[in-house]
């Protein structure tokens, strides 16, 4: 039977109408749920929106323009802005500077950098501070990574210092940074900081905190980075130095710059110390010495010369004093009466060079002295004059301090240093002269003395124990040069040009060769000739 509705009731598909008293409390609850949720995502997006907003106007660069890496200098333009020096910013206190200096430590602090800046011996320290609208963080950071050793163009202001700056060797003077611009960076690692190889080894052994010790072998293999220290800026300037005081002193007394051949077709002195080089089917030998030159150049009238240059020694002597390839300062004179005056310049050229070095590098000998403590130099410079012993009384001197006399024919460096020290402690002077050698001891062109044929005109110049120079009255005769070069094995034929300039006249005459790198080691005590050396050479180093 089927369904069916009653009558008079409605479908029960159709609601029943609401009534006029409006919603429910459910409803208006629900209603106020939702638009407290929708308030409150609006307001969310709002800070949302906010934050972003803020954010990307945080990271604006508002300094992008005062700091970064600067293009590739291909000399594609030329403001003429003058770089500053390190040296005068004491007397710029208060004025803006440009720098081109290296970062030699770096070392950030919460929203600041500090660098160590340096140029040659000098180092300064700057400091980058972050401010509004001028130095952001993003230049504060970048800032902070530039590796040490890093070429920068810097401009700030050199401001005074409240307290002396210890790490820094101008101590008065900060430079704040308003721009820093990298010049070149490094394309590989350091092989030590520069700093660690400005330090003197007795800092390494002794401080509190352990710092990297630097061997000399390391530096040597990594010569470049080494020679950026300011102890050695301070060396090689020296060594420029001398080489300036040598020709101002010569050319002043009448002496006249040469340059001789570095190529020889005969050894100089004995072929197991020269080196042979091909030269186109035959071969030739590097020079010893311009010794030859320098006596031919007497022959030919030009009484007085001087050079400077290489030379060359092969010799397998691996010792704190020798050098395969050394620079020489020889020097040639015509002699009126008697070798001493060839001694006497020789002396005075030594003693001005010395004078000259105390006087005008104060500084630089200052910053070698706080790697390489040494007491200064001592000569004589009142009327006394410069010590002079004979060979003879250096060896009684020797004796008498219980050397035997049968090992005293030739001074070896353990005696040479010995007596050095006899003479410190006697005399007072670290610079003394050593005259009449026997002439089995020099080379066939030395003049034998007049009175004892045994001896010869020859002297050595010592300073703090050690031989710098060797020089001696040179034989113009040709008959006598040819008898002494046979007796030390050696044929005139094959040096034929160089006995024909005495055969043609020559007068008497004298000189001496000094090893500059020597002098150099020897007045800083520097304690190996390698430190003297801008890329020594000895048997076991070629290169760098």
């Amino acid at each position: 039977m089927a369904d069916t509705q009653p009558p008079n009731q409605p479908p029960t598909d159709i609601q029943p109408e609401e009534d006029d008293k409006g919603p429910s409390k459910s409803a208006l609850k629900k209603a106020a749920k939702a638009a407290e949720k929708a308030a409150k995502a609006a307001e969310k997006a709002a800070k949302a929106e906010q934050a972003a907003q803020a954010k990307a106007e945080a990271e604006v660069d508002f300094s992008v323009d005062f700091y970064g890496p600067l293009p590739l200098n291909q000399s594609q333009s030329r403001p003429r802005r003058p770089r500053d020096d390190l040296t005068t910013l004491s007397s710029r206190i208060g004025e803006t500077v440009l720098l081109r200096v290296r970062v030699q430590t770096s070392r950030a602090q919460a929203k600041m950098v500090f660098l160590n800046l340096r140029q040659k011996t000098d180092t300064v320290q700057a400091v980058l501070i972050a401010s509004a609208g001028k130095v952001s963080k993003q230049m504060i950071k970048w800032t902070a990574d530039l590796a040490d050793e890093s070429i920068v163009l810097v401009e700030g202001t050199a401001e005074k210092t409240s307290e002396p700056i210890k790490r820094a060797s101008i101590s008065d003077v900060e430079v704040h940074i308003s721009k820093i611009h990298l010049i070149s960076g490094l394309d590989t690692r350091l092989p030590f900081s520069v700093e660690d190889a400005n330090r003197p080894d007795t800092e390494a052994d002794t401080s509190e905190v352990q710092y990297n010790r630097v061997l000399l072998e390391t530096r040597l293999n990594n010569r470049v980075v080494d020679l950026r220290t300011q102890t050695n800026q301070a060396v090689f300037k020296l060594q420029g130095a001398i080489g300036d005081l040598f020709r101002e002193y010569l050319s002043s007394h009448g002496f006249l710059e040469i340059h001789s051949p570095k190529l020889q077709g005969a050894a100089t002195e004995s072929g197991a110390s020269v080196f042979k080089v091909s030269y186109f089917k035959g071969a030739a030998f590097l020079a010893q010495s311009p010794q030859l030159a320098k006596q031919m150049a007497i022959a030919a009238d030009f009484e007085r010369v001087y050079e400077i240059g290489p030379v060359f020694r092969a010799e397998d002597s691996n010792t704190h004093r020798h050098l395969t390839e050394f620079i020489g300062l020889d020097l040639e004179m015509a002699i009126e009466e008697h070798y001493h005056e060839v001694m006497e310049t020789l002396d005075g050229m030594l003693k001005a060079i010395f004078a000259g070095l105390r006087d005008k590098y104060k500084k630089e000998i200052q910053v070698i002295q706080k790697q390489f403590p040494a007491e200064d130099f001592k000569w004589r410079e009142g009327p006394e004059g410069t010590l002079r012993l004979t060979f003879k009384e250096a060896v009684e001197i020797l004796v008498e301090d219980g050397v035997p006399r049968e090992d005293l024919d030739d001074f070896s460096t353990e005696n040479e240093k010995r007596l050095g020290r006899l003479i410190k402690a006697k005399y007072d002077t670290d610079y003394y002269i050593i005259d009449k050698f026997p002439m089995a001891l020099r080379p066939f062109y030395t003049m034998p003395d007049p009175e004892d044929p045994t001896l010869s005109n020859s002297y050595d110049f010592f300073m703090r124990g050690e031989e710098i120079l060797s020089g001696a009255q040179r034989i113009h005769d040709p008959n006598l040069l040819c008898e002494k070069m046979k007796s030390k094995g050696v044929d005139p034929e094959s040096m034929k040009p160089y006995v024909d300039a005495f055969r043609m006249a020559c007068p008497p005459h004298g000189g001496g060769g000094i090893g500059l790198e020597r002098v150099l080691m020897l007045f800083l005590k520097l304690n190996n000739i390698r430190r003297a050396s801008l890329f020594p050479r000895d048997p076991k180093r070629l290169e760098p």
